[in-house]
């Protein structure tokens, strides 16, 4: 992956985070007005702090969790079910830290007991809420949505190293085997002498995504993306399959393959 690529990816990622942060504090700005669980009782300033620390600190467990488990569980309500109730012991433990130290309250247990029974459905409503919000944002940056950029200017490079009957065809995917690479098109297929890392360099700005070490794919090519156990693979036309790294998984993600 090139240095430009990486630097977007964690851009983009720092954006993300940045957001939920900003979707967290919002809604401990709410709870501190709706003063839940009677905490209405307490001075409003010590009310929103509460509500804000509680929220932001919570959240942010729970996202942790999310991003580490995600792969694993593509159905959405499970997800979100499941996330939500890893995350409440450790979110728990936490908001009664924060009440320690705001209101002075003691670590007893059976307090914690208490928490978990508030805490679960908070943190399945804060999940929800974020899981429906990151939902819709792949209409936006959907990757099949830019194909009009000059993709033959971007892959003219590569395309001379073609056989005069592919040079013109639709490309599908590039295959890494040793010091030879397999180029699928939709003309058929062939080996070329080129290592990877130089094909990657000649289609740096082609609409496309290096899924695995050894695997490139055409961004219009791709039909689905299907994840298995941390992995995954993808189907492309002509009914070719190629395997999805977690190393790579980033970009598809972003593009709203999955």
């Amino acid at each position: 992956m090139g240095h430009k690529d990486k630097n977007t990816i964690e851009t983009g990622t720092a954006r993300r985070w940045a957001i939920d942060a900003v979707m967290l504090a919002a809604m401990g700005v709410l709870l501190g007005f709706l003063g839940p669980f009677d905490s209405d009782s307490a001075p409003i300033g010590t009310r929103y702090s509460y509500w804000t620390i509680c929220m932001l600190g919570g959240g942010l467990i729970a996202i942790a969790l999310d991003e580490r488990l995600a792969h694993r569980l593509p159905v959405l309500w499970k997800r979100v079910a499941t996330i939500s109730m890893l995350a409440t012991p450790l979110v728990a433990l936490f908001v009664l830290s924060t009440q320690c130290f705001l209101f002075g309250e003691v670590l007893r247990w059976p307090v914690y007991l208490q928490l978990l029974w508030q805490v679960l459905p908070i943190m399945l409503a804060a999940m929800t809420v974020r899981a429906l919000a990151w939902r819709r944002l792949p209409v936006r940056v959907e990757a099949r949505t830019i194909i009009a950029l000059p993709l033959p200017e971007a892959e003219a490079v590569f395309r001379r190293r073609l056989s005069a009957k592919r040079r013109g065809a639709r490309l599908i995917a590039i295959e890494a085997h040793d010091h030879y690479l397999k180029v699928h098109t939709d003309a058929g297929s062939e080996l070329i002498t080129l290592r990877f890392s130089d094909a990657m360099h000649d289609l740096a700005r082609a609409h496309g995504f290096r899924v695995h070490r050894s695997w490139w794919v055409a961004g219009d090519a791709i039909e689905a993306v299907h994840w298995r156990r941390g992995g995954g693979e993808i189907r492309l036309l002509d009914g070719l399959k190629a395997p999805v790294s977690r190393t790579y998984s980033s970009r598809l993600r972003e593009a709203g393959w999955f």
